[in-house]
């Protein structure tokens, strides 16, 4: 091999180090991301242990397992078994994504004038996901919670049975990532609770824009 290409393999081997070296940098500080995929299974990720380990699993896939992931998810009471409110999940904060980009400092903030959008709103690989406007439709994430970030009351099911159903039956109720929605009202440009799905399904999910998404913050 010619002392040239022995270069300029050396100069490629250098560059692809530091780009890799750059993204593990940016994921080192990844505290929030959108989840790339699903469960495959609809809205049924096993509960909400579940949940929290798809988001850990995707994280980890990206070099950021080294914290502890939750999902944004609420569960209603059942049984003996009390709510569990979203917001009491995912730490204290700050949140940013990938690039660096500050969701919210707080939970207050979080819940109140944050800065989550379709440009923020970003997957663990850095990606945009797919907004009012795109084919597919995806911006419908997958919450269960009231927009204070607590669990609904009643018996109405608002969680797909606390994250156990992948049927036509049950609803969950799901926030825009994109902030946009079929008018100006509050529920459509709400990141957090939205409107219900139409059962627990792929297909039902997909049918009002979603994906079976999930909001992961870093809870440490």
């Amino acid at each position: 091999m010619r002392k040239g290409s022995v270069g300029m393999l050396v100069s490629a081997a250098v560059i692809c180090a530091g780009v890799a070296a750059v993204a593990q940098a940016q994921t080192s500080g990844m505290t929030f991301f959108v989840t790339s995929v699903g469960s495959g299974k609809g809205a049924d990720f096993g509960g909400l242990a579940g949940a929290d380990k798809h988001c850990q699993t995707l994280a980890a896939a990206v070099g950021a397992g080294n914290r502890t992931w939750r999902a944004y998810l609420s569960n209603s009471a059942s049984g003996s078994s009390p709510a569990v409110n979203a917001r009491d999940r995912i730490g204290k904060g700050p949140w940013q994504n990938v690039k660096g980009d500050v969701i919210a400092k707080d939970v207050a903030e979080l819940h109140g004038n944050n800065n989550l959008t379709k440009q923020t709103a970003l997957s663990e690989k850095g990606a945009v996901v797919n907004g009012r406007g795109d084919t597919p439709n995806q911006h419908d994430i997958l919450t269960g919670s009231q927009p204070d970030g607590t669990a609904f009351a009643g018996s109405d099911d608002k969680t797909c049975g606390n994250w156990t159903k992948s049927g036509t039956d049950g609803s969950a109720i799901v926030g825009h990532h994109d902030r946009t929605g079929l008018d100006t009202s509050p529920p459509a440009l709400s990141w957090n609770s939205s409107h219900p799905t139409k059962g627990c399904n792929d297909d039902g999910l997909k049918s009002t824009g979603g994906a079976g998404l999930l909001y992961c913050f870093a809870a440490n």
